[in-house]
């Protein structure tokens, strides 16, 4: 086999391999579909160790610090939100279950109740898309810059 044979036969190979190593850079793991856990992975039997008249201690031991705390008149409430959704190799990704725990505290810190809430509970709003206005002067980056020197 002479060598320029051989360099027509590892030339082709040679740019087969590189176009799989660079492809298989762009892959986003195992599978083109990944379930991921946020926030809070909230379980039946934590759950089913809170009860009413409990220490917020206890409540931290067993569930760890809340996410959100919302004082009221004379209650407290710990919110632990929980969500399992599925992310696509694109970045999309798609809401498959969300709870969102509420523990409510007397003055005394003791349990006095606990709800437990999914997407069925919450309500759809709307986002404003207006502008706030800003009474300082417009100016593009470099007009800023340029106006500084």
């Amino acid at each position: 086999m002479s060598r320029s044979s051989a360099f027509r036969f590892a030339s082709p190979i040679a740019a087969a391999v590189l176009l799989s190593l660079t492809l298989s850079a762009c892959s986003s793991g195992m599978s083109l579909v990944q379930n991921k856990q946020r926030g809070y992975d909230i379980s039946e039997d934590d759950v089913k160790q809170i009860r009413p008249g409990q220490s917020a201690a206890l409540v931290t031991a067993v569930l760890g610090s809340p996410q959100s705390t919302n004082s009221f008149a004379k209650e407290t409430a710990w919110i632990y939100i929980g969500e399992k959704v599925q992310q696509t190799a694109f970045g999309m990704e798609l809401s498959k279950q969300r709870t969102v725990l509420v523990i409510y505290f007397d003055k005394n810190n003791k349990v006095t109740d606990m709800e437990r809430l999914g997407v069925k509970d919450g309500r759809s709003f709307q986002i404003e898309s207006r502008r706030t206005p800003s009474f300082g002067q417009d100016r593009t980056f470099l007009e800023s810059i340029i106006s500084s020197i």
